[in-house]
């Protein structure tokens, strides 16, 4: 019994040894891919820092899940994943300013998604969604490139919006480098108190409309500072959720 009270415990010590040290290894191999990665992301982006990307990536999951819990239309709460259902048969949106130049903006409009982030690169700039006040129905959708597209594209656009309807605007990345007074003003006509200030990187929120019955305004404006941004040269994401009444 003596014999085999000390070579028990000897051989299960020395069992115990390998398994941490395969464990070992295979944490030190993960580690090094995972390394190896980091860094070919920020070769790829200059200005993206360790603590930025992981905040981003912390986000991009919340988002993820923000994605696949909300937006199922009718229920327990509101379209669009608002805590309620708006009064009456109103109209119910929820809108995001994309984070960063990663997370897309979206405009859910009624229920449905109508502007989905996209992959990185697109839907940069103005993002925009024209409903009928009276039907709710979706009119035309359009996304500008404030940043090396063409101002015209979107002043063309602003002018073929028709009497009575409804306007929401999410931004991405870069809304204003291209904006200029033209289209500027055509975006205060239709509500917005914010559009003259609007600067580069800043994150932008609006719905208002054209010469609607309603005459709702709703607006948010996140400036692009480097001392209180979120993200070191861009700010925070925004959101804005609400309910636009529906004429009978």
């Amino acid at each position: 019994m003596i014999y085999i009270r000390r070579v028990g415990p000897l051989v299960l010590h020395k069992r115990h040894r390998d398994k941490k040290k395969v464990r070992f290894i295979f944490m030190v191999a993960a580690l090094i891919i995972s390394i190896s990665l980091v860094l070919k992301l920020l070769q790829m982006d200059p200005e993206l820092t360790l603590s930025n990307l992981v905040e981003r990536s912390v986000e991009g999951a919340a988002s993820f899940e923000q994605k696949t819990n909300s937006y199922k239309g009718d229920g327990p709460k509101g379209k669009c994943g608002l805590p309620k259902p708006c009064p009456g048969n109103d109209y119910a949106f929820k809108m995001y300013s994309g984070a960063t130049n990663i997370i897309g903006p979206r405009i859910c409009f009624d229920g449905k998604m109508i502007i989905e982030g996209d992959k990185r690169g697109n839907r940069q700039g103005m993002n925009i969604a024209v409903f009928s006040e009276k039907t709710g129905e979706l009119v035309n959708t359009g996304s500008f490139n404030m940043w090396n597209g063409k101002v015209e594209d979107l002043i063309e656009f602003l002018k073929s919006v028709e009497n009575g309807s409804l306007v929401l605007i999410a931004t991405f990345d870069d809304p204003a480098t291209k904006l200029n007074d033209e289209a500027r003003t055509l975006i205060a006509e239709l509500g917005s108190s914010y559009i003259s200030k609007l600067k580069f990187r800043d994150n932008w929120l609006f719905v208002g409309g054209k010469k609607t019955i309603t005459q709702v305004t709703f607006e948010q404006h996140m400036k692009n500072d480097r001392e209180t941004n979120k993200y070191e040269t861009w700010p925070e994401m925004i959101e804005m959720e609400g309910c636009i009444p529906r004429i009978d």
